[in-house]
């Protein structure tokens, strides 16, 4: 699990140095079709299954920008959204949303142990790793490997995310292949825990 981990981090570090940045004011201009769902700069969507997007990070948003737009990542709310946008554009969305800033939500008091020592020290039993160590202890993630910036993101989001992971309905990258292996590994209760104490971690 660490060679893949390692693997994994060192490939996606040197497609960061081939990847162009994006003019987050030519974002602002497209993004105004996003706030229907994911509401103003991404920061607030109307349902609790819809990300934030806000500060997830640039390579991170980009990255899914492309998988949704080519359906490698198949959304079915997304569908047709981003037919019209050039592969400037999508860099530009990713540029915008990436420098908003994260509202954090309120964890559940009752799943705030079971969920942090999930998130910072992993399962041993279940060989679980700990979510910290690619997504750092507060959750901002690792923008050059394109981890997200989890801190804050909607706990019913997350946990939906992770159980795609586990069935395979999400697995169209090699990021995602490390997310694949973690969430079989994971039980619906830690789905749980580590969903809603990632939700208020800041």
């Amino acid at each position: 699990m660490k060679k893949l981990i390692a693997g994994v981090v060192f490939g996606v570090g040197l497609a960061a140095m081939a990847h162009g940045a994006g003019d987050p004011e030519a974002g602002k201009q497209n993004a105004a079709a996003c706030q229907a769902c994911h509401g103003q700069g991404g920061a607030k969507p109307i349902m609790g299954v819809y990300p934030k997007l806000s500060g997830l990070g640039e390579r991170y948003l980009y990255d899914q920008l492309v998988a949704i737009k080519n359906n490698s990542r198949p959304i079915p709310e997304m569908t047709g959204q981003l037919d019209n946008m050039s592969e400037q554009d999508l860099r530009n969305l990713a540029a915008y949303f990436a420098q908003q800033e994260m509202v954090v939500s309120q964890a559940d008091p009752d799943l705030v142990d079971k969920g942090a020592a999930l998130y910072r020290g992993g399962n041993m039993a279940s060989g679980v790793p700990a979510c910290a160590a690619c997504h750092s202890p507060q959750g901002k993630g690792n923008e050059p490997a394109g981890y997200p910036h989890l801190g804050g993101q909607n706990a019913e989001y997350l946990a939906k995310q992770l159980k795609a992971y586990r069935d395979g309905t999400r697995a169209n990258s090699a990021n995602a292949s490390i997310m694949v292996d973690v969430s079989t590994r994971l039980t619906d209760a830690e789905i749980e825990a580590v969903s809603s104490y990632i939700s208020g971690l800041n």
